[in-house]
């Protein structure tokens, strides 16, 4: 093999990702995937993120695809360089996101035989990418070059098509791998035109559409739940079904619909803190749900809809997906959101505000009311980090949360506001891993600051990731929530046994968390008051590279202010709407 073969090749294969759509690659150094990472830099069409830690740059790609709703190439070298992506690939899987994973390789004659950095990378990920192939050493007839091509187009539509997600190619190269750049990697003949694989828009059955219509039209209680959503085309269409039937919206905080719109009436934001009391449960309870995305990340929620399996629950899912863990939907339904809605309001009864309606929105506007009393100066309780965090957002930019504690308080403590700005957060797999890289990827999409709030354990965790913030330029403003531990299991059964608690599963590191700052050249501030917060996250809200905002907190005192807060307002709610009835 020559240079020129490889160069055209592999110029081929980069050229027909760009024709379908690809824009972005994420690239980690190594030597047997040079002809992959200076092709895809060659090519005028592609922005190159080079990054080189492998865990940290998958998880980077897995933001920018996320919050672009676009394939993203990874692209490494053979041996274990691939095996480090893994847990973004698991992510990338459960959260439906486009990934094109190119993992350079050894040729076959290396395979097997004891050569170095040569593991068996055959279907390396598994059941968590959607499709895998392995290309044919590089040739330049003109069968082959249309093989490359079609290869790369297979991958680009399968990452695309619903349910979205990640893809594998395995590219074996021989040596010499250095490119030959005197020519055009690029050029095609008249006759080499780009493949077009395109998939058709899900819609609901008309059969099984005439039935939940029937059943809203008889529904006294009807609901509708929204997970996940990821366009304004969905938003708005939920809201448009909301506004017509006089629906509550159970919002969780990555629906969208928690902020940028002013519908504000429509949308419940404390119902994972009112399921939390049986009286109000019944008070509150429908005869029918509809459900988009996937399930909320409230706990009492999912508890209360398993519990109540008689109630008629409808899952909406465009992908076909079966995202339904209580086992208890009555109709899982493949359509995209806007169709359902819009087959649903072209047949459906038109009604008046209802008197369930008014009943969430008055649970929820004295949850709201009553919670504000609790709110003071003092951050050491985290619930007033995130009341004061809510505002100083600024317009369109992103909050990416943390998972464990930091996406639980967003849940209770977030308000619904006008505002636009968008919230978002690895929910696939709901690990702590790799969140730092996934909210400096989403920057890259959205071109507007990123504000990541997130516990101490999990900054650790992916702290390798802030060195995109330094070589990047990226605004990442860091709240950092340190309780130093696992505060999520204090509200666990296990934190009552003393002799294994602290041990197991508080787990406290006693890090300084300053020097990190230091060490990728950021600012670094630890408010313990909410004014002095707010002074020190607008200073440098806009300012390129990392600002790290270290809040103390004890989670050893949290659960029972936590508990004892909650307990009073749900007891003032209930006065207010169980007994005036």
């Amino acid at each position: 093999m020559n240079n020129h073969i490889m160069t055209t090749y592999i110029g081929r294969l980069m050229d027909e990702f760009v024709q379908g759509g690809v824009k972005e690659a994420v690239v980690c150094p190594g030597s047997r995937s040079t002809p992959l990472a200076m092709l895809a830099l060659a090519h005028q069409d592609i922005h190159v993120h080079v990054l080189v830690d492998e865990r940290s740059a998958a998880f980077y790609a897995l933001g920018l695809a996320k919050a672009s709703q676009s394939p993203v190439l990874l692209i490494c070298t053979s041996g274990t360089a691939a095996a480090n992506f893994y847990p973004a690939i698991v992510e990338a899987h459960y959260s439906r996101v486009p990934l094109i994973v190119l993992t350079a390789d050894r040729p076959h004659e290396l395979r097997e035989v004891g050569a170095p950095q040569a593991i068996d990378q055959q279907f390396l990920f598994g059941k968590f990418v959607k499709w895998f192939t392995d290309l044919a050493l590089p040739e330049e007839s003109q069968m082959m070059l249309r093989y490359v091509q079609t290869a790369a187009a297979r991958a680009n539509h399968m990452s695309m098509q619903e349910p979205k997600g990640p893809v594998q190619v395995n590219v074996p190269l021989r040596e010499p791998l250095l490119p030959d750049l005197s020519i055009d990697p690029f050029a095609r003949e008249e006759s080499d035109t780009k493949k077009v694989l395109a998939s058709g828009q899900a819609f609901p059955n008309d059969r099984v559409m005439s039935e939940i219509v029937t059943a809203l039209n008889q529904s006294k209680k009807g609901m509708i739940v929204a997970g996940e959503l990821h366009t304004q085309e969905e938003k708005e269409a939920v809201l448009r079904l909301s506004k017509a039937l006089h629906l509550p919206i159970l919002a969780d905080p990555l629906s969208l619909l928690r902020n940028g719109h002013e519908n504000k009436e429509l949308i419940i934001d404390a119902y994972d803190s009112l399921l939390k009391d049986e009286a109000l449960q019944q008070h509150l309870l429908p005869d029918m749900i509809i459900r988009f995305g996937p399930m909320p990340v409230s706990k009492p929620l999912f508890k209360w809809l398993e519990k109540h399996a008689e109630v008629q629950q409808i899952v909406v899912d465009a992908a076909g997906g079966f995202r339904d863990p209580g086992l208890s939907a009555s109709y899982v339904i493949e359509s995209t959101v806007s169709a359902f809605v819009e087959a649903a309001l072209n047949q459906a009864e038109k009604c008046e505000e209802t008197s369930f309606l008014n009943r969430w929105q008055n649970a929820n506007s004295s949850f709201r009311t009553h919670a504000a009393r609790y709110s003071d100066e003092d951050l050491s309780f985290e619930g007033n980090v995130y009341r004061q965090l809510q505002h100083l957002l600024p317009k369109e930019s992103v909050l990416f949360i943390g998972n464990s504690m930091p996406i639980r308080d967003v849940d209770t403590f977030f308000e619904t506001q006008s505002k636009p700005f968008r919230m978002m957060a690895n929910r696939g797999a709901n690990g702590i891993d790799g969140v730092v890289s996934t909210a400096l990827g989403t920057y890259a999409a959205v071109k507007q600051p990123v504000t990541l709030v997130i516990g101490d354990l999990s900054f650790y965790h992916d702290m390798n990731g802030l060195l995109a913030a330094k070589l990047m330029d990226i605004p990442l403003t860091v709240v950092l929530i340190n309780n130093d531990g696992g505060g999520i299991f204090s509200f666990l059964p296990q934190a009552s046994d003393e002799p294994y608690y602290e041990k197991l599963f508080g787990t406290p590191t006693g890090l300084n968390f300053e020097y990190a700052s230091k060490l990728y050249g950021g600012t670094y501030s630890k408010p313990a008051t909410k004014h002095e917060l707010h002074d020190v996250y607008m200073a440098h809200i806009d300012e390129p590279g990392l600002h790290l905002i270290e809040i103390e907190t004890d989670r050893h005192s949290r659960v029972d202010m936590h508990r004892q807060m909650m307990d009073d307002i749900l007891e003032e709610v209930k006065k207010e709407c169980l007994l005036s009835l």
